[in-house]
């Protein structure tokens, strides 16, 4: 599906919305067979999608067209990894699009290099290079903030707090000072915070293995319904830096239940995702302090750790390698970079956004020919994804069962050869255990991935100048599970 939009001002600023772009994929969501959707008022998931923009070069307009499209919240546990190459690691929505992009992308480059008509490619001034035609972007979109370092967002004050307010009684508990019979609780090592100690409930100890801790981990089921936030604007393009959240001197009381005042403490929402191995971790401490902010992390798992890190980190990741990935970096002259980023309504923030996806790699350097650092632009919708969290509790009626995720992941592209693909736990709908490793579980055979993704010189080196100077925390692969044919 196609969508003409007026092209840009005499500004040179693209004059299509955020409203537009996310209309256009929830409308590509809709035509999809029903295989793979959540079940309404019971089930919901997320969306993201690649929109890809053609800018004509002697009219005053461009095309919009959805080229890949993912949904899903899950993410397996690093024992449930296959060496084989035969199971989703990690099906986010986000992570689903990208992948489903490379096959759009893959599908266009064989066409340009048998010499076929490509809208996509053409020849670079480097002998067997390729690069995009004139006029050519991509825009990504997600209905719900990224995973992660951009789903810590203060709360305001008009919105209810995922965690009870601090009260002093609370603290005395857990100093041992408490009334008779109230008991004392010991405070983790890991909590180092200053002033009083109150305890938190902790968000990972309160999702058990049946209540899947591997789903979205951006905002808990305490938090509040999404349509209680204040819609961010999202016609004009030049969207600015929202104000610092700052804790007031005068500090807001609110009456208990026995009319002593406590403090209501400003809060943030909070994510799944954990702070990986080897470097700071989150506080926890009351309100604000409870998470550390721009740190890399890794996606909840199914009672276990992943090795997934989030999509915020993923996102911030291709900023500065590009979206294409080391294979088809053998063909291209310059690596692929969005131009926007489009998020849905949701709990968001422009200055977190800008933070967890462009600050934290704006000072790398030393790249090599055909990388660099980009920032996209960076867009809120006042449309809401009709099977958001949000919307399914609002639809959600008596004797349906508890609301949760989607168990499956859809993915859809614009390819020719088997568009559509639905996942459950990693694996392609309808595979058994018995044909786990064969060509049926994998699709198409690849062969020494490793080995392509190695040979990827100018890729390589932009990693290594990536990891060094922003992400020296960024888990390594396991070779032994990129080895398969």
């Amino acid at each position: 599906m196609f969508i003409m939009s007026p092209c840009a001002s005499s500004s040179g600023v693209s004059m299509w919305t955020a409203d537009q772009i996310a209309r256009l994929c929830y409308e590509r969501f809709s035509e999809l067979p029903r295989r793979g959707k959540p079940e309404a008022g019971r089930e919901w998931t997320l969306l993201a999608a690649v929109l890809q923009l053609r800018r004509g070069t002697d009219t005053d307009s461009v095309e919009m067209e959805v080229v890949s499209l993912g949904t899903g919240t899950k993410c397996i546990g690093r024992t449930a990894m296959s060496p084989n190459g035969d199971v989703l690691n990690d099906s986010h929505a986000e992570v689903i699009a990208r992948r489903g992009c490379l096959r759009y992308l893959m599908q266009e480059l064989r066409g340009a290099v048998s010499g076929q008509e490509s809208s996509v490619f053409r020849r670079a001034e480097q002998p067997g290079k390729w690069r995009l035609q004139p006029g050519v972007s991509f825009i990504f979109f997600t209905s719900h903030t990224p995973c992660g370092d951009a789903s810590i967002i203060p709360m305001t004050d008009s919105q209810d707090q995922p965690c009870p307010p601090v009260r002093p009684a609370e603290a005395h508990q857990e100093t041992g000072e408490g009334t008779e019979g109230s008991g004392s609780v010991k405070r983790k090592a890991t909590d180092q915070c200053e002033g009083p100690i109150v305890k938190l409930p902790h968000v990972e100890e309160r999702w058990t293995e049946e209540r899947q801790p591997e789903d979205r981990g951006d905002t808990k089921e305490s938090d509040p319904p999404q349509s209680d936030f204040t819609e961010t604007p999202a016609e004009s393009v030049s969207q600015t830096l929202e104000p610092e959240l700052k804790i007031r001197e005068d500090t807001d009381l609110t009456q208990l239940d026995d009319g002593l005042p406590s403090p209501q403490v400003p809060d943030v929402h909070r994510t799944g995702a954990k702070c990986v191995p080897g470097g700071l971790s989150d506080p926890r401490c009351p309100g604000l302090g409870y998470h550390s902010t721009g740190l890399l992390r890794v996606k909840p798992g199914r009672g276990e750790p992943t090795l997934s890190l989030s999509c915020s980190d993923k996102l911030a990741r291709w900023g500065v390698l590009g979206f294409q990935g080391a294979l088809l970096s053998h063909y291209l002259q310059e690596a692929l970079y969005f131009s926007a980023i489009v998020v849905g309504k949701c709990p968001y923030s422009h200055k977190v956004m800008q933070r967890a996806v462009v600050t934290r790699c704006c000072h790398v350097s030393e790249l090599p020919a055909g990388f660099s650092v980009r920032s996209p632009l960076l867009l809120q919708s006042s449309l809401e994804f009709p099977c958001s969290r949000a919307q399914t509790q609002r639809r959600h009626q008596e004797g349906q069962g508890r609301v949760s995720p989607c168990g499956a992941a859809i993915s859809w592209c614009n390819v020719t050869d088997q568009p559509l693909d639905v996942t459950a736990n990693g694996y392609k709908h309808g595979v058994t255990k018995k044909s786990l490793g064969t060509a049926k579980a994998r699709g198409r055979e690849l062969q020494s991935y490793w080995d392509y993704k190695q040979a990827s010189q100018s890729y390589q080196q932009a990693w290594q100048q990536l990891r060094r100077q922003a992400f020296p925390l960024w888990p390594r692969s396991n070779r032994d599970l990129l080895l398969f044919d």
